[in-house]
């Protein structure tokens, strides 16, 4: 399954976001170190179910999956809520150890910020607007650069040496070095090939300026981010802007404003039966007789929703996972012409797979029996066999065929 991790400074809103996108049961409180151990949850990508498309319809005649909420899909993955980053993180500063060292494990960060200006940038509250959020987003990438930066400062020497008595590459070495950062051998040749990063032919004459140019390129390279700006419904409106700027002139990931307090309070009055809300909707229904206090609160929100198309929080979840990570969602099949399993069940089961995988990869995620047993696949649309080779896209519905 695909880990995302949520990160910032704390209280910028990361543990809400959390709950609010897996109603699992966190504390939070408006003071630094809320989250000490990771938190770890499921959370959900929202798609349109191809149960709904008009020709598989016609072939089903009007069935539908029982997977589906009127047509939309929820496929798992995981978010891990790690510690609060902190400046000096990379030195051991507040928890900083254990936050680095929880990213390792994320296919992709979402960067919690406090868009309304009322944390500092250690965390503590202060007066709304008082403290630029601009300041968080070169605040984080510094730390993550530092951090890298560190550990091939420490081996470098030994790095250098081994290049040039074993003509080992240095992308290799590097690679060696970073793999407990979650840094592949290609990360480091992409990173090595950016026109500022130092030649690697020449290495052994690289600075620690260099050291420190290449370190920047393997986080752009190796640790993919979107950044939340959370609190956005009590953001000054030009926190927002800034926040879009200074993404688009340096690193260019992009902002999402977002309420995770709106999002958890939507998803904890549909829980209790009060309204009716499918997560990443830009409205609701209210179901239910409310105090007037509940009923302002919900309008509030719903004022939030028409003018951002929702709270932002799935739309974020969403990005990670197909822009960021670019995957695709695959069903596998074991009746190509009912688009179901042995016992009936119309589209039982949604994996998520790298963009580029095969009939034999998704084979796999089934199970790895499957996998090592597949013969070929067929597309349940058109029901043609699939080379070996051919690609995957976006809601293919796949029949495996193996020897098992």
């Amino acid at each position: 399954m695909i880990t995302i991790a949520i990160a910032g400074k704390p209280n910028s809103g990361k543990s809400t976001f959390f709950k609010a996108a897996t109603l699992a049961d966190v504390e939070i409180a408006s003071y630094p170190f809320t989250t000490i151990k990771p938190n770890t949850g499921i959370a959900y990508v929202k798609v349109d179910c191809p149960c709904q498309d008009p020709a598989i319809q016609q072939e089903l005649g009007g069935k539908s999956c029982d997977k589906c909420i009127d047509g939309i899909r929820f496929v798992p993955v995981e978010l891990l809520d790690v510690a609060g980053l902190v400046r000096g993180a990379h030195e051991g500063r507040g928890l900083g150890n254990e936050f680095l060292d929880e990213l390792r494990q994320a296919a992709a960060i979402i960067h919690v910020v406090d868009a309304a200006g009322g944390t500092d940038a250690d965390g503590n509250v202060v007066d709304l607007g008082s403290h630029d959020p601009r300041e968080d987003l070169v605040f984080f990438k510094t730390e993550l650069t530092l951090w890298v930066f560190g550990i091939i400062k420490r081996n470098w020497r030994k790095i250098e040496r081994k290049a040039e008595l074993e003509g080992l590459k240095i992308e290799r070495l590097l690679a060696e070095q970073l793999t407990g950062v979650g840094v592949s051998e290609e990360q480091v040749k992409a990173a090595l090939m950016e026109p500022t990063s130092p030649d690697r032919a020449n290495f052994r004459s690289w600075s620690d300026d260099d050291l420190h140019t290449l370190a920047a390129a393997v986080i752009r390279r190796s640790k993919k981010m979107v950044i939340a700006a959370n609190k956005a419904d009590v953001a000054p409106h030009e926190n927002l802007e800034h926040l879009k700027e200074v993404s688009a002139a340096s690193e260019g990931e992009r902002v999402i404003p977002c309420s995770a307090a709106a999002e958890l309070a939507l998803r904890t009055a549909a829980k209790n039966q009060l309204i009716t809300y499918v997560p990443g909707d830009a409205d609701f229904e209210i179901t239910s007789e409310l105090t007037d206090k509940q009923r302002k609160g919900l309008e509030k929100i719903r004022a939030f929703l028409h003018d951002h198309g929702g709270t932002g929080i799935q739309a974020i979840i969403n990005y990670a996972v197909f822009d960021l990570l670019d995957y695709v969602v695959a069903y596998p099949v074991e009746d190509e012409h009912k688009f179901c399993d042995s016992s009936g069940r119309i589209l039982p089961d949604a994996f998520l797979l790298k963009r580029g995988s095969t009939a034999r990869d998704l084979a796999f995620a089934v199970h790895s029996e499957i996998g090592e047993s597949c013969l070929y696949g067929v597309d349940a649309r058109t029901k043609l066999r699939l080379g070996e080779k051919h690609e995957l896209v976006n809601r293919d519905i796949i029949k495996i065929v193996s020897t098992r």
